[in-house]
């Protein structure tokens, strides 16, 4: 299934995309798509006539995040073998884990906010796990049960925040629109395999990176059997899985976003991405 929101921001009307891709307004199932909601709701609809719930016009309609704000966002720093190369470290022997504020989480298409106080406003494309049901010490061979589905993720980053300021990562990941999320969430059973698709990201038209999950040193199932040792994962939480080559930082000379820059991305079978940078 595909699950995605349209309508203006906090008017947005959970849909699903039925087998001709037109969108279906599920509310008779379900409130919204969100942590209160997602648990359960696939099986839910997997009974349910798509055809015959309400038609959703989505030209023209705003594409609002996928799912309502999760409560929580964790990330997984350095975890393609290709970006740990590029910037010069060694491969973790352990997923290396920070957090976002929830407060980042935004519709795909949102813009992404300049501070003045900014100097080094970086990009990632990333490959999120939703998360479906709650985990708390599950097996590898157990994760994929409490997976949703996967969705597309700008991890945008404040590079001078994140590594030249004291402190933890989350620093410089935490400003507000620092995660467009979407355009949808797709479940395991259509994404096929989630360790295989390519992802890319242009800044200004310019292909910056051009990447594939196939070179995640930890995968998802492993990334979500860990992540439940230390803390229990809930419905709606939002994993982001790590980035490829070619953020700005790893270039040379580096390379930062500024207002009006406008960022594209996209990952195979999860939709595509695009944001301006809007000075505040």
């Amino acid at each position: 299934m595909k699950f995605l929101r349209l309508g203006d921001a906090g008017q947005e009307v959970p849909c699903v995309l039925d087998q001709n891709g037109v969108a279906r307004d599920i509310r008779s199932v379900a409130a919204d798509i969100g942590p209160d909601t997602i648990e359960g709701l696939q099986a839910n609809l997997a009974n349910t006539d798509l055809a015959a719930l309400p038609e959703v016009a989505a030209d023209g309609t705003r594409v609002g995040s996928p799912m309502a704000q999760p409560r929580n966002i964790y990330c997984i720093g350095l975890n393609y073998s290709d970006h740990a190369a590029e910037a010069g470290l060694p491969i973790p022997d352990e997923p290396i884990l920070f957090t976002k504020s929830s407060g980042t989480f935004c519709a795909p298409n949102d813009p992404i906010l300049h501070s003045p106080k900014m100097t080094k406003l970086d990009w990632e494309v990333e490959l999120g796990i939703v998360i479906g049901k709650s985990a708390l010490n599950i097996t590898k061979a157990e994760a994929k049960d409490h997976i949703l589905g996967y969705t597309l993720v700008n991890d945008v980053s404040e590079r001078a925040w994140q590594q030249e300021r004291s402190g933890q990562w989350s620093k410089g990941k935490s400003f507000p629109n620092f995660c467009p999320t979407g355009p949808m969430i797709v479940t395991g059973d259509e994404v096929g395999d989630a360790a295989a698709l390519p992802m890319w990201l242009d800044v200004n038209g310019q292909r910056m990176q051009t990447g594939n999950t196939d070179t995640m040193i930890f995968d998802c199932e492993t990334i979500v059997s860990y992540l439940s040792e230390f803390l229990r994962l809930e419905p709606g939480d939002l994993i982001c899985t790590g980035t490829p080559p070619g953020v700005g930082a790893g270039m040379k000379p580096q390379v930062w976003l500024n207002p009006g820059d406008v960022v594209r991305l996209g990952i195979d079978g999860l939709g595509e991405q695009s944001q301006t940078v809007v000075a505040l």
